[in-house]
Parts: structure tokens; C-alpha cells; sequence
């Protein structure tokens, strides 16, 4: 079997898509999260965010997209906040379940209050939001990354831990 090309620059379709999923997830989690007041909702995506800053300042310094393109964009985003940082590092990371926890709360935590929500007062908007949030989360990044991000990115070929922890290695 060939190999798949990998891309020195993503598109900026692809970018916009993936960020697209990724926004909609912590949109939709906030909105629900809303229930519960708007400070909860605000903690929600604060919380988004510093997963976001840990990504950039922990991963993206050492990726081989720093400075460029990537599939999500924050190669080129990392560099405008943070130094570059050693590639080898990437490469060589070990990241396991445990260290994807703060990542799934993202979905657990308004997935648990929509939950919570629909006991205290049924909505069909309430059940319709919380199938998109895990379609998002679930099919959505699987398939952004599966078939647009991921499967086109030279770190994976130079070596990724989250390919490994998934299996996704060529």
C-alpha cells in the first residue's frame, strides 16, 4: 500500500473544519452548562481554554508544525505566544488514558449537567443538544482527525503519542 502525502501546509478548509468541531464542542457544552447559571457555563469554557494554553505551551512548541500550518492551526498560533521548543520531545512523549482525562471532561461535564438538566425539566432541545455534543465529540473529532487532520500530518510520520495511545501509526 502507498503511503499517504502529508502536507508542509494544511489548508485552510481543513483548519476551519477542525476548529469548527472543536468550537461547536465547547459552544455547546457552555450552552447547556448554562442551566446551571452563566458563571458555571464561564468556568466551562475558562477551563476550554487553559486546555487549550496547556496544548500550545506542553505540545505545539516541540511539534514539527511550530511556526506553520497544522491541521488545527496552532503550530502557526503557537508561534506568535511561545518559544519554540525541542522537536525530539514530541517525538519521544508518552501520553496514556489518564493523561486524556482533563480532555474528556470536556464532554463529560456538560454531557453529566444536560443529564442532570433533563431530569429537572425534560426538553427535546435538552436530549437534541446532548446527541450533538457526543456526536461532535465522538464522530466529529474522529472524523476530522481520521480522515483530514491526522491523516495528512508529518508529525505523525516523525513520531506522535497520541497515534501510538490510538494506534494509528503507519
Amino acid at each position: 500500500m502507498g503511503q499517504t502525502k502529508t502536507f508542509e501546509r494544511f489548508p485552510l478548509w481543513i483548519v476551519a473544519l477542525s476548529n469548527l468541531v472543536g468550537v461547536s464542542i465547547y459552544l455547546i457544552g457552555a450552552y447547556i452548562l448554562t442551566g446551571f447559571g452563566l458563571w458555571l457555563a464561564g468556568l466551562y469554557l475558562l477551563y476550554c481554554l487553559g486546555l487549550e494554553f496547556r496544548l500550545l505551551k506542553g505540545h505545539c512548541v516541540n511539534c514539527y508544525y511550530y511556526g506553520k500550518v497544522c491541521g488545527f492551526g496552532k503550530g502557526k498560533l503557537c508561534a506568535w505566544f511561545f518559544k519554540p521548543g525541542e522537536p525530539k520531545k514530541f517525538a519521544e512523549a508518552d501520553i496514556s488514558w489518564a493523561n486524556m482525562l482533563p480532555d474528556l471532561l470536556v464532554l463529560l461535564w456538560p454531557l453529566l449537567g444536560g443529564i442532570i438538566l433533563l431530569v429537572q425539566n425534560f426538553t427535546w432541545l435538552g436530549v437534541g443538544l446532548l446527541l450533538l455534543l457526543v456526536a461532535l465529540a465522538l464522530w466529529g473529532n474522529a472524523i476530522v482527525r481520521g480522515s483530514f487532520a491526522c491523516k495528512y500530518c508529518r508529525q505523525k510520520e516523525l513520531g506522535c503519542p497520541a497515534a501510538r495511545l490510538f494506534g494509528v501509526e503507519e
